[in-house]
């Protein structure tokens, strides 16, 4: 449950009782339930124009209660469902606050809340959220793409796990390791879901939906199973080059 913020100057068009808070007041709650949040991506989604705050006569900005709580569905449909910006707009305009956003499913029907959790969605991101969601520049996701890092999908944009991605090879740059140093971790990780495909193919080929169904779990079973194995790999690797 999100915790509503308290504090900040109130509003006198709208009433005394009327709270308002700031963008780092509105970051610190957030940051309970979304710990990857930043200012950066607050200021996007203002500049998106999916959320609103008011300005002080200085320009400062200033959150009401709504707003923060619209910011936290905003969020919550782009982790859970991968929704477009464009959509969540137009699916939180057309919703009063608080009401479960119906998700858009692949015939354009809206979805209720219990068939969006039984439909797989497949998410993407524009160049532009995925600079801001990762914090980086043209030139440096340019030269992600130029060592096979990242890519753009044939229909445009990027995977919505791309963002992890980004976010991880930058925080790997700031110890140093550049993008060629990573190539081999892109190889490794290309044969890895290789394998993975190839355990998975039979069951996704299924005319059951339920076989279907069970060969996506069984595929982000392995998928886990594949991560955590890497990581102890390369921690007894490290224990044995630091012993």
């Amino acid at each position: 449950m999100l915790r509503t913020p308290t504090g900040g100057a109130g509003n006198g068009a709208a009433g005394s009782a009327e709270r308002l808070v700031s963008i780092g007041t509105v970051l610190a709650t957030l940051r309970d339930e979304f710990p990857e949040v930043t200012i950066s991506k607050i200021r996007f989604l203002e500049a998106e124009g999916l959320v609103e705050p008011r300005r002080t006569p200085s320009g400062y900005r200033k959150f009401s209660a709504d707003d923060v709580e619209r910011l936290a569905r905003i969020l919550r449909l782009q982790r859970d469902h991968y929704l477009p910006l464009k959509v969540i707009r137009e699916q939180l305009d057309g919703s009063a606050p608080g009401e479960p956003v119906r998700i858009p499913g692949p015939s354009g029907h809206a979805e209720g809340p219990g068939e969006a959790a039984e439909r797989a969605t497949v998410g993407k991101v524009g160049r532009a959220e995925l600079l801001a969601a990762a914090e980086v520049d043209e030139a440096q996701l340019a030269e992600w793409e130029s060592y096979g890092l990242l890519a753009e999908t044939p229909e445009g944009g990027f995977e919505a796990q791309a963002v992890v991605v980004a976010k991880l090879v930058a925080d790997l740059g700031r110890f140093g390791l550049e993008p060629r140093h990573l190539r081999a971790m892109k190889a490794a990780a290309d044969r890895e879901a290789g394998l993975v495909e190839q355990v998975v193919a039979p069951l996704r080929r299924h005319r059951n939906p339920q076989t279907r169904a069970h060969a996506e779990a069984t595929m982000k079973e392995l998928a886990g199973l594949s991560v955590r194995l890497h990581e102890a790999l390369v921690q007894t690797a490290l224990g044995v080059r630091l012993n």
